[in-house]
């Protein structure tokens, strides 16, 4: 009894031992910001056909957070590995277990070695691969992309109705449409010359996955085939863009109220979109669209009655008048700063005082206001006393009205 134990016993520590030891390289790994993990550089021996799965958790969603982009960075060669998304581990296997069934085929599976992930949601990625790997998980706070998407998005819907009548963006959006559609048309060409038989339609519909694979080698290899046939390339996009540019020339921009309505739409369609598209947290950019829609439409009359029924609200706050007394005080103190300003401006180099005096009737009279006598003479003060007395008025003396007081 105490030799099977003791054999229970070491078995449980053996256990717990490799679980230490080689548990970090199975199961499930939780990533943070800046952190990485490379998986079977140390480990001897390495189930390498079942996924190594990387989690991350998400955050709280906050507003600060609107632009945040989570990046998952695998490195190691494209052609040998194999990725499987979840949000749990759980569902990572349940994908892999579906993926290895004898009902699911898929040899061309898109593989990608940088991994957007929901900043607020968990996701696991599980790989396979027959090689050491490195897996680095990068988070950017403010994706400056993204910021660039929604103000671009906002404009488009702002300027969508001068768009849609701009002749210039008629003939760019024109000629872009006709050098798309120029691919269509070759396509159209290439399918003529496959033969029509009922084993040549079950190819095409069934045979998808072919179809994308092609397809994703040549984007792939759009960069090479550009560098390569450069002048061919150019050629093409000369041609197909002149061609477009006289086909909508002939027809001319477009007129009709509809018609152009529709662009509008279109616009601002593709706006809406656009925004939605540049967030994880689509509660933001949902409101942000439904700003957008309710202001476009409500009249500018609502905004005016708004804004005015806001400043009736408003508290102000209320103003002093001015008395008599103090209305004919406050003006002959200002006027007497006024005239010292003045005095002041003409005694310094800046003020041309040969051509001032020259355009003067009484240049005699200038000089003395400059050397600080009173910009009134005695005639004009008797004048201003007597009509003041007349009409009730106070003396100017009472206010400092003369600025040689």
């Amino acid at each position: 009894m105490a030799a099977s134990k003791l054999s229970v016993i070491f078995c449980l520590f053996l256990c717990l031992f490799v679980c230490l030891v080689f548990g970090s390289e199975y199961g499930e790994h939780f990533l943070e910001g800046g952190h990485f993990k490379e998986c079977c550089t140390n480990v001897g021996f390495v189930d390498r056909t079942t996924p190594k799965i990387y989690c991350y958790a998400g955050q709280k969603k906050h507003p600060l957070r609107t632009f945040e982009t989570v990046i998952m960075n695998i490195n190691i060669p494209p052609d040998s590995y194999k990725l499987y998304e979840g949000f749990t581990a759980e569902d990572v296997l349940l994908e892999f277990e579906l993926q290895h069934s004898l009902w699911h085929y898929n040899p061309f599976s898109f593989k990608r070695k940088d991994v957007r992930l929901n900043p607020f949601d968990q996701t696991c990625i599980g790989i396979v691969s027959s090689r050491n790997y490195r897996v680095e998980l990068n988070v950017i706070k403010v994706d400056y992309w993204r910021v660039v998407q929604f103000v671009l998005g906002i404009l488009l819907f702002v300027f969508g109705p001068r768009l849609s009548k701009n002749v210039f963006f008629y003939y760019v959006c024109g000629i872009t449409f006709g050098v798309g559609a120029s691919f269509l048309i070759l396509v159209y060409f290439m399918s003529r010359l496959f033969p029509k038989t009922p084993l040549t339609y079950g190819f095409f519909l069934g045979g998808s996955a072919i179809t994308f694979y092609a397809f994703q080698l040549m984007m792939e290899n759009v960069r090479t085939i550009s560098m390569l046939y450069k002048e061919y390339v150019i050629g093409y996009f000369f041609t197909t863009s002149l061609i477009s540019f006289i086909v909508y020339y002939r027809f001319g921009p477009v007129s009709d109220p509809r018609s152009i309505n529709l662009i509008k739409w279109c616009l601002q369609g593709a706006a809406l979109v656009s925004i939605f598209m540049c967030s994880y947290f689509q509660e933001a950019v949902l409101g942000v669209d439904l700003l957008l829609l309710v202001t476009y439409n409500i009249p500018k009359s609502w905004f005016i009655s708004i804004i005015t029924l806001m400043k009736r609200f408003r508290p102000t706050p209320k103003r002093k008048l001015l008395s008599e007394d103090e209305y004919h005080e406050q003006g002959a103190r200002e006027t007497a700063r006024a005239l010292d300003e003045l005095r002041g401006y003409c005694s310094s180099p800046d003020c041309d005082q040969w051509r001032v005096i020259i355009r003067l009737k009484n240049p005699i009279r200038f000089a003395k206001f400059v050397q600080g006598s009173s910009h009134l003479d005695d005639d004009e003060v008797l004048a201003y006393d007597v009509d003041s007395t007349r009409n009730g008025i106070a003396s100017p003396q009472d206010y400092f009205t003369d600025d040689s007081d």
